[in-house]
């Protein structure tokens, strides 16, 4: 009995805010690690000679690390943030420039750096999207007084979206995409008038064809979009990643197979990142799959209330800006898996099997903490 008083004294005086985000966190970190087990058993078999326990060590360890990176980040107030972002912008232009032309190349195009020594491969775009968002955020809240005036509020928004946003769609249009319609919305709930939003749009418009046009993903954008639109008319237009994710969807039913009891692991390409909510119907069924984005609900609605109580400008617009993000890229994997959009390549938020980007999750969601400690402690 002493030692659960010990824990409960411990929990109270270190893990602080919302407390129900926390939950979220650690279901979702059970989950991805069962999930993930079971989508790369048939690949760490044949590429570890057998060991098929390889990928779910190094999962597992990289989810405690992400949770890690969370809970350091909740400790640190929130308004640190401001200035460290602001930094890490400066710092993400010549990394994504580097990137895109030197960078490790994976089906055709260049989004990772391998950082020497330790072997792994880091993603720039995840620093640069953590940073934009912070960055905006703060602009929003210190302009609030002037959110009208063209020149002294709205055109270094507009530098940092275009410029951060076009740096990334070079290589990873998707990713470019999803940051530049997050930006919107900050801005919105910014109160950046409608007229600035628009011609944001524009730029974005022009940003976004020049990326493309210049950088590696023209074709593949193209031809992405127009199997998807095909497949409507024509199912042998259907590509082969979505083609076994309906299989494996359909072979799930309502309940699933089971854990560990996936058939289309072996056949689904990427079905421990990209794909893994495919995987997760096919095991767990339609309650399961209704279960995660039930979570994922939960966390928008815990950030925004997060957003809505905050004293400052910027924890709101910060907490908000940092929850749309992550919820966002989540309705999007999953609408791909399901056939709703065009195969995009965006991982599931903390369900797939990721390096780096489980890091800057954990940072991002420990800083929506952080924000919601204002409010507790107060």
């Amino acid at each position: 009995m002493e030692n659960i008083e010990n824990i409960k004294i411990w929990l109270n005086n270190n893990i602080k805010g919302d407390r129900y985000i926390w939950m979220i966190i650690t279901a979702f970190g059970i989950i991805s690690i069962l999930v993930v087990y079971s989508a790369t058993g048939t690949l760490a078999y044949k590429r570890m000679s057998g060991n098929v326990e390889y990928y779910l060590m190094k999962h597992s360890l990289l989810v405690i690390l992400g949770i890690l990176a969370m809970w350091l980040a909740h400790k640190i107030d929130y308004r640190y943030f401001a200035g460290l972002s602001k930094l890490a912008l400066w710092i993400s232009v010549p990394l994504l420039i580097y990137t895109w032309q030197f960078g490790t190349t994976l089906n055709e195009a260049s989004r990772w750096i391998t950082i020497p020594v330790i072997n792994q491969a880091f993603q720039p775009s995840d620093l640069a999207k953590l940073a934009l968002i912070a960055s905006l955020a703060h602009m929003l809240s210190k302009k609030q007084q002037k959110i009208q005036e063209f020149k002294q509020a709205f055109i270094p928004m507009l530098g940092w979206c275009g410029a951060i946003c076009g740096l990334i769609a070079l290589s990873d249009f998707s990713t470019a995409l999803l940051l530049f319609v997050t930006c919107l919305l900050l801005m919105f709930i910014g109160r950046v008038p409608i007229k600035y939003l628009l011609m944001l749009c524009m730029t974005g418009l022009l940003a976004g064809t020049i990326a493309l046009a210049a950088g590696q993903r023209l074709n593949t954008a193209v031809n992405r979009v127009k199997h998807f639109v095909s497949s409507f008319t024509n199912p042998d237009e259907v590509p082969f990643q979505a083609k076994q994710s309906y299989i494996a969807i359909a072979s799930g039913g309502v309940i699933g197979k089971g854990p560990g009891q996936s058939d289309q692991r072996n056949f689904l390409p990427h079905p421990y990142s990209d794909f893994i909510f495919a995987i997760i119907l096919e095991e767990y069924g339609l309650m399961g799959g209704l279960v995660v984005l039930f979570l994922y609900l939960m966390l928008l609605y815990r950030g925004m209330r997060t957003a809505t109580y905050s004293d400052k400008a910027f924890g709101g617009l910060l907490a908000a800006g940092l929850s749309f993000a992550i919820v966002l890229q989540a309705l999007v994997n999953m609408g791909v898996a399901v056939g709703l959009g065009p195969i995009t390549g965006l991982p599931l938020p903390f369900l797939s099997m990721g390096g780096t980007s489980l890091l800057f999750m954990g940072v991002a969601i420990g800083i929506v903490i952080s924000v919601s400690k204002e409010k507790v402690e107060t």
